[in-house]
């Protein structure tokens, strides 16, 4: 069975996107975004609900969305979800969701 990996975001930006360069020279950017959603409950009250998702954005896209974003700003983020996984020092099993544009 085949398998389709795309996700489409807005949002605003929750701090300022954070440049860096691995060592080839590529930019990297990595910034967060808080996407809302709202609903009524059962009872009727309207609700809001927040997710705060992690991006990364590589090479001259990077460098630009860098230099003109800033928080509070809207985003629309197109890109796909990766999953990183690691073990701390105390060997715990983590992982996180990222959206990787």
């Amino acid at each position: 069975m085949a398998s389709f990996n795309k996700v489409i975001l807005i949002g605003r930006l929750t701090r300022d996107p954070e440049l860096r360069r691995i060592p080839s020279g590529t930019a990297v950017t990595e910034f967060a975004i808080a996407v809302n959603r709202y609903y009524n409950d059962a009872g009727g009250e309207r609700k809001e609900e927040t997710s705060f998702i992690d991006v990364v954005v590589w090479g001259k896209r990077a460098e630009t969305f860098a230099e003109y974003m800033h928080k509070g700003e809207e985003v629309l983020v197109e890109g796909r979800i990766k999953q990183d996984r690691w073990t701390t020092k105390e060997n715990e099993n983590r992982s996180k969701l990222r959206v990787i544009c």
